[in-house]
């Protein structure tokens, strides 16, 4: 199955809380609990398309000497996020910016660890953004990016949306639809790694429906 583009940033107030008001609990869980398997412990982190920065404050709960960074394109989205950091009193830790990810605004080796949960399917082409955290994070930082992997066809997809997005409300399910069909398959995921300077990097099927590529602190 071709890629179908989506929107780069989820401008829109509806967009932005259709998407917070999406049970992703679990799947953040999950991320978060590998970002810790991996080996963060402390320093700065960047998320990559924080969106409502769900994830930031997960991360932040779970290890009070990590400072992290949450960089999205959708002010939207942003404004969002400012208000569950707020709510859940962690303003001194967590940072938002508006900015791109392919010209990020810091200069290289800034980082500790990258992580980006589900954006690089919302970019038409990827490689200038994993340049651009090849550029920004330490020499041996943790990296952890994950998004949906492309089904073969959308009969797939539509059976993952019924699997996955149960309860869902019909605009929430076409937006987790419409992000299927803009997802890469792990093949190009690999060619646009052999692309970049990120070595130690891995690229794994996490589950029946994503792709990571990994690296933890310390080099094995």
């Amino acid at each position: 199955m071709d890629r179908v583009l989506e929107p780069e940033a989820m401008d829109s107030l509806e967009d932005a809380e259709a998407y917070d008001a999406m049970d992703h609990t679990n799947v953040n869980i999950e991320f978060v609990e590998r970002v810790i398997e991996l080996g963060a412990k402390r320093g700065r982190y960047l998320d990559v398309g924080t969106g409502p920065a769900a994830i930031p404050i997960m991360l932040a709960e779970r290890l009070p000497s990590v400072e992290v960074t949450g960089i999205d394109l959708s002010a939207s989205m942003l404004e969002l996020g400012k208000s569950h950091i707020d709510e859940a009193g962690l303003t001194e830790r967590i940072t938002l910016r508006q900015a791109d990810a392919k010209e990020l605004p810091y200069p290289g080796g800034f980082f500790d660890g990258v992580i980006c949960n589900s954006i690089i399917h919302h970019i038409p082409d990827p490689l200038p953004m994993l340049g651009e955290v090849s550029r920004v994070i330490r020499a041996d930082g943790l990296i952890l990016i994950r998004d949906l992997i492309r089904p073969e066809s959308s009969e797939t997809a539509l059976n993952l949306v019924e699997k996955y997005a149960d309860g869902a409300t019909p605009y929430q399910r076409k937006l987790f639809y419409d992000s299927f069909l803009a997802a890469f398959t792990i093949a190009e995921i690999e060619e646009m790694l052999d692309q970049v300077n990120l070595p130690d990097t891995v690229v794994i099927q996490s589950s029946d429906r994503h792709w990571s590529i990994e690296r933890p602190v310390e080099k094995s």
